[in-house]
């Protein structure tokens, strides 16, 4: 079963599994109340420079998924990402990323889907 990416606007359903918000930022809009999270992983998130200079434009995908997977390997973001794969394997992969950004093509998150669907 393949992880699975949603955004956080959508409703919660049993079929997520565990939802993990995978934003540096809060999610504008909505109360913490209302996410139904079981874990925010915001240390995963790109670095604030990466981020911005992204500003989901898709013709910068391609180049972000490559700088964002050599900090998740190399960055702070490491120890974080070491604990979200565990967190995927312990669940046997039943697991949704949740992301704010209005792209649900080219965002973080699935760039992490990639990588944990490998793992």
């Amino acid at each position: 079963m393949p992880v699975k990416i949603k955004r956080i606007y959508e409703d919660a359903v049993k079929e997520d599994g565990v939802r993990v918000l995978v934003d540096r930022v809060w999610p504008r809009g909505m109360a913490k109340e209302d996410a139904k999270l079981d874990h925010w992983m915001k240390e995963v998130g790109p670095s604030n420079e990466l981020r911005k200079w992204f500003g989901h434009d898709p013709d910068k995908y391609e180049e972000f998924k490559k700088k964002y997977k050599e900090e998740l390997a190399n960055g702070d973001q490491q120890e974080e990402m070491e604990k979200l794969k565990k967190i995927t394997k312990d669940n046997d992969k039943k697991l949704t990323l949740l992301f704010s950004a209005k792209d649900e093509k080219y965002n973080q998150a699935s760039v992490l889907k990639e990588i944990l669907d490998h793992q």
